[in-house]
């Protein structure tokens, strides 16, 4: 008889690699906004993900990729029935096991507004390995138990629905993932705050974290100048005057 068997999951990728603490600890000072802008001027321009939003206001993470796939169900393959009892087995089940303490779980789910890809246990779980916080290209469930545990999570809403209820299903984890339109790997770094999440290419970290914190440094001195009273033409951007200001206002040490 042969195996009917139509497709082994789940699917799971390389492992990815640890992240330098340091490097992570460094990037968690830059905003999303300012490494969305850097990567852009070294070429790299589809780095936001675009959709997920703060479950709650203010917070701040960066930290390394983990990546969760669905994929749409076909009933051969699998459908959903059972609940979590099927679930169990999928990559939901097994990415959580695999999580990292300050792991950023990055998940694609098309933008479903069906599919709660994580409700107050996995929330849970996942804070109690140490994950750092989810970015999810869908929805979460039990939004307001997962709100108590103080997670930072990026969703495009919230569902009544448990994650293979609807259309999808928890395919694979460890692979490459979209998510709001960007590309994330296994092992990229995730930038996520109020302005929404931002994947960081891995090899490009380092001059990220430089090239922001010389953005920052001057946009502080515009600010100050502005508020006493510049022009925003002479501050923003600087010309080569305020530029040169700028530089005796570093070299006196108020930067």
């Amino acid at each position: 008889m042969e195996d009917e068997t139509v497709w082994e999951l789940p699917v799971r990728g390389k492992q990815p690699g640890s992240a330098d603490p340091e490097l992570v600890e460094r990037l968690t000072a830059v905003s999303s906004a300012t490494a969305c802008a850097k990567l852009h001027g070294q070429g790299i321009r589809r780095t936001f993900m675009s959709g997920p939003r703060p479950l709650a206001a203010g917070q701040k993470i960066a930290g390394r990729a983990r990546t969760l796939q669905f994929m749409p169900q076909r009933e051969d393959v699998a459908s959903g029935l059972g609940q979590e009892y099927v679930e169990r087995h999928t990559a939901l089940w097994a990415v959580l096991e695999a999580v990292e303490p300050g792991d950023v779980l990055v998940v694609q789910a098309y933008g479903s507004s069906h599919t709660g890809c994580f409700g107050d246990m996995l929330v849970r779980y996942f804070q109690r390995k140490g994950g750092a916080g989810i970015v999810v290209d869908g929805c979460i469930r039990d939004a307001p138990r997962v709100r108590e545990t103080g997670l930072p999570i990026w969703s495009t809403g919230v569902t009544p629905h448990y994650a293979s209820q609807a259309e999808l299903f928890p395919w694979a984890y460890d692979v490459p993932v979209a998510c709001g339109g960007a590309l994330v790997l296994p092992g990229d770094l995730v930038v996520a705050d109020d302005d929404g999440p931002v994947v960081v290419p891995r090899q490009r970290a380092a001059d990220v974290i430089a090239a922001a914190r010389e953005h920052e440094q001057w946009e502080r001195f515009s600010r100050s100048r502005i508020e006493e009273g510049g022009a925003l033409t002479d501050y923003y951007p600087l010309t080569p005057d305020t530029r040169a200001e700028y530089e005796r206002w570093r070299g006196d040490g108020a930067g």
